[in-house]
């Protein structure tokens, strides 16, 4: 749905012909998106809702952590979710769509990468593997989603690609409803303890606060790999050379080559650190995440050059495009699975879906400044567009660097140390 939610929004819906079937969107004009129109208004409207989406699991936690349960939870967003993707089949029903699936995946977004963690013991070595393999699994889908979804939704109309996406949020859910026996069990909730949970020592606030000082750093280095959602995919419908053999590719295609190198990556640095650990000493957390950075630094290059390199009115061809997704899908791999691996590991037990909602306020912040700098991409140069996003990767790249310093101490350690450490 969300790779055809702006390309949806700027070739048809947003179109004067169309803009005023959506119920509530004049409303919200006159005051919080006063004055914008095409694709930055797209932009704005993208960048509440995906940031929206990652701001909620912080409430989904709290609510599984001290009502729920996180199954009962999960259960409840899927369904939710769900219902969002049916309601984006109505033109009209656009903002009561998106308000779905942001309560939705509040709901289930936090406790499922939560229930991950919990099937491995405290000090378990597999957890980050397990985590590299529950991204690996989400970006097999995101492969498949482009060519059903996507090419539905612009070859055949935008209607059929959402119902289809509703169609498919059902099945994972029945999919999911039949592995319970194997998940863990749920903590007790709050209400129903027989005592109060036990309290946050001086050492779970210190692994909090650490945690916290990451999430504006991991917002900052986030915003090239989630633009491509974004401005990326509006500047490769315009202006990439997508025709092959006369037959021109649904532009949502692009979200299927950047799902299969990021697979393809993440299998590959997984292997490669797995390999290098039989024989060196592996990098902490921290230290990975500097290398990612190297590599998102890197991407941003190869739009950059991309935009230097068209021909005057001319189509840009798909080398550099395809670099940019090599080398960010590697910068990727060392950045996101390798980050929620670290917070699930030192995150305070009695608060673990919290502070795993709290993780998500990253791509909350990044999501929101993508909202606005992906609005940009109309008035500004394409090559100072870009740059905008290199520099941003740079800032994260030295952030990295300097809470290596300032902690990296407590780091360097072994595996079953690291959790410990910063308690």
């Amino acid at each position: 749905m969300q790779t055809l939610l702006v390309l949806y929004m700027v070739n048809y819906l947003l179109l004067p012909e169309h803009i005023g079937k959506v119920v509530g969107l004049d409303w919200l004009r006159s005051w919080h998106y006063e004055g914008l129109e095409g694709q930055p208004l797209s932009s704005a409207i993208f960048g509440d809702y995906t940031s929206l989406v990652y701001l909620t699991p912080i409430l989904g936690g709290i609510i599984a952590d001290k009502l729920t349960g996180r199954r009962a939870a999960l259960i409840a967003g899927a369904l939710v979710m769900a219902l969002g993707h049916f309601l984006m089949a109505f033109e009209g029903a656009l903002l009561f769509a998106l308000l779905a699936l942001i309560i939705g995946v509040g709901l289930f977004k936090g406790n499922i990468a939560t229930q991950v963690g919990e099937l491995y013991g405290e000090n378990d070595l597999r957890r980050a593997m397990a985590f590299q393999i529950f991204y690996i699994f989400i970006n097999v889908s995101v492969i498949a989603a482009p060519l059903i979804s996507g090419t539905l939704g612009q070859k055949v109309g935008w209607h059929y690609g959402f119902g289809c996406a509703g169609v498919v949020m059902v099945l994972g859910l029945f999919i999911y409803l039949s592995g319970r026996r194997w998940l863990p069990e749920d903590r007790p909730p709050a209400r129903k303890q027989e005592g109060p949970r036990e309290k946050l020592t001086r050492g779970d606030w210190t692994c909090v606060i650490y945690l916290l000082i990451l999430i504006p750093v991991l917002a900052i280095s986030l915003l090239t790999n989630q633009e491509i959602f974004n401005a990326y995919l509006v500047w490769g419908d315009q202006h990439f050379n997508l025709t092959f053999m006369g037959t021109t590719l649904p532009s949502s295609w692009l979200i299927t080559l950047d799902a299969i190198l990021s697979f393809s990556m993440l299998v590959a640095v997984a292997a490669f650190w797995k390999w290098w650990s039989l024989s060196h000493r592996e990098p902490d957390e921290i230290s990975k995440m500097i290398i990612g950075s190297f590599f998102t630094i890197a991407g941003g290059a190869c739009l950059f050059m991309a935009a230097l390199t068209q021909p005057e009115g001319g189509k840009i061809g798909l080398f550099w495009p395809f670099m940019f997704h090599l080398l960010n899908s590697i910068g990727f791999a060392h950045i996101l699975p390798i980050s929620l691996a670290l917070f699930t590991k030192i995150a305070p037990k009695q608060i673990t879906a919290t502070v795993i909602g709290l993780y998500y306020l990253a791509f909350f912040a990044a999501n929101k400044i993508v909202g606005y700098i992906g609005g940009l991409y109309s008035s500004l140069p394409t090559t100072t567009f870009w740059l905008i996003h290199i520099a941003s990767a740079g800032v994260g790249l030295v952030a990295f660097v300097l809470f290596k310093i300032v902690i990296g101490h407590r780091m360097e350690s072994t595996p079953q140390e690291q959790a410990a450490a910063l308690s």
